[in-house]
């Protein structure tokens, strides 16, 4: 009993944090304080996407990735892309279940698909390793490796959401449009009569003429240069860093004649989470004025992210380890399992902002799914930690 009330504040402590972060930014955006106001808000934005989370994924990245641990967390950017792929899945049952407007369905499956995998393992895993007597291993050896995986999960779930849950977003709420048919702008009266052969090919080809508008309108609505995004640059530079040992010992270490560099960027990059999260405070003051989400469709993203998701990761995960796909270390196994079970990513928040759709309803999403997240993250956690220990 004692252990899972230990549990229960360890796993409580980032939510709180996030909530409290999360009041101060309503507080600012009030009309009669209006430090966050909407521009300000967008100009915040801006700050995020190209200073702080590029700096926070840089830092984070290039102190722990080296060439052996990257063979040896292989299957963790697979595993982060199973969760997205999985959410995605989820969000769009949500939506034909709930029936959303049209200009939210981006959102939900956004909310659904992008889960939180830094601000929560980057304070739950050196919590629980902290413990002495934990299941894993000695404190030290625990810390060491944990911050290991949760960095790289971290750089990956950040990845992602600017590329595939970015675009996703960006092609939900701005809707295809759908091209009209070819056979409406004839009067079928004046076509002359043809073979049944010759109509099939045609009828072929009509369809054939279908599919190509629909992927140029479809590669016209994905922006690829988010591929390169200057958090995912930021993430390409750490790695080469991060697996040249020349480059790594000029910039990393105590000794390393540039680490300033190194310290500099960890001071900028600390900035990225509190940043983000005065964001959706502020979007949330918008939200409870005026929301169009309805009860049905929070529900649905709460039992997709903390119910079938969960589910979902131990299934894949247990069976990559019984197929010799994962090692037998449980922090690893522990931290795979996690990221299916934290809470939707706060970068949603800046996502929403850039295309200035759904910024309220993202606010009102976060505070349920983060005023739950103190349950989930505390049931769960204990589980997995039964499971692989």
């Amino acid at each position: 009993m004692v252990k899972l009330l230990h549990l229960f504040i360890t796993s409580s402590k980032p939510v709180v944090e996030i909530l409290l972060i999360t009041i101060v930014g309503f507080y600012m955006a009030l009309d009669g304080v209006n430090l966050l106001g909407q521009d300000a808000r967008k100009y915040l934005n801006n700050i995020v996407f190209y200073v702080f989370s590029p700096s926070l994924i840089g830092s984070r990245l290039v102190d722990s990735v080296t060439y052996e641990s990257l063979v040896k967390m292989w299957f963790m950017p697979v595993n982060v892309l199973f969760t997205f792929i999985i959410g995605s899945f989820l969000g769009w049952i949500v939506i034909v279940i709930t029936k959303p407007p049209s200009h939210l369905r981006g959102l939900i499956v956004g909310c659904c698909a992008s889960g939180n995998l830094g601000t929560m393992p980057l304070i739950i895993v050196p919590a629980i390793c902290k413990q002495r007597g934990g299941p894993f291993r000695d404190p030290d050896n625990c810390q060491k490796y944990g911050m290991g995986y949760v960095v790289l999960s971290m750089t990956m779930g950040t990845i992602y959401s600017w590329t595939y849950v970015y675009n996703i977003m960006r092609v939900l709420i701005s809707p295809i449009e759908t091209q009209p048919s070819i056979e409406s702008n004839y009067d079928t009266s004046k076509v002359p009569l043809i073979s049944s052969q010759e109509e099939e090919d045609n009828q072929k080809a009509g369809r054939w003429e279908k599919v190509k508008r629909r992927i140029v309108s479809l590669s016209e609505k994905v922006n690829l240069s988010t591929i390169f995004a200057p958090a995912t640059i930021a993430a390409m530079i750490a790695l080469v860093i991060g697996l040249i040992t020349p480059l790594r010992k000029l910039i990393i270490g105590n000794g390393a004649p540039l680490g300033v560099l190194q310290d500099s960027l960890t001071l900028v990059g600390d900035g990225a989470i509190p940043a983000m999260t005065l964001i959706v405070g502020g979007n949330l003051l918008k939200g409870m004025r005026s929301s169009g989400m309805k009860k049905s469709t929070i529900i649905g993203v709460l039992v997709a992210r903390y119910i079938l998701l969960p589910i979902s990761g131990l299934f894949i995960v247990r069976g990559a380890y019984k197929l010799d796909l994962i090692t037998s270390d449980p922090l690893y196994q522990f931290v795979l399992l996690i990221q299916y079970a934290v809470p939707p990513a706060m970068n949603l928040g800046t996502i929403t902002q850039l295309f200035g759709a759904g910024e309220s309803e993202c606010s009102v999403i976060m505070l349920w799914t983060y005023a739950l997240a103190s349950v989930s993250l505390t049931a769960w956690p204990t589980f997995f930690m039964w499971l692989v220990a």
